[in-house]
C-alpha cells in the first residue's frame, strides 16, 4: 500500500442543500425578472429595436413561476421536518 494514494471521497449533496439552492434560485428568478419588468421601459428607450416589444410576463406570472420553482423541492423540506418531529417524539 502506498501512503500517497488519494482516496476519492463521494461528495453527495444533501436534500437540504438542494432545497436551499432551489429557494435561492427561486428568489433570484423573481427578483431579476421583476427588475427587468420594472425597467423594461428604460431598456426599450436605450435599445431602439425593442421599442415595439412588450415584456410579455405579468408580475403574477413571474411570482407564480418562482413559487412553483421552489414548491417542486418542498417535499424534500417537508421530509426533513417530519424526520425532526419523529426524532422529538421518539426521544432521540
Amino acid at each position: 500500500m502506498c501512503d500517497f494514494e488519494e482516496k476519492k471521497e463521494d461528495k453527495k449533496t444533501s436534500p437540504k442543500q438542494v432545497s436551499l439552492f432551489a429557494m435561492i434560485l427561486s428568489g433570484v428568478w423573481i427578483a431579476v425578472l421583476s427588475l427587468i419588468k420594472a425597467f423594461w421601459g428604460v431598456i426599450c428607450i436605450l435599445i431602439t429595436p425593442l421599442n415595439d416589444v412588450s415584456f410579455g410576463l405579468t408580475i403574477g406570472e413571474i411570482v407564480f413561476s418562482g413559487v412553483i420553482l421552489a414548491a417542486v423541492f418542498t417535499p424534500i423540506y417537508f421530509s426533513i421536518i417530519l424526520d425532526k418531529v419523529k426524532e422529538i417524539k421518539m426521544g432521540g
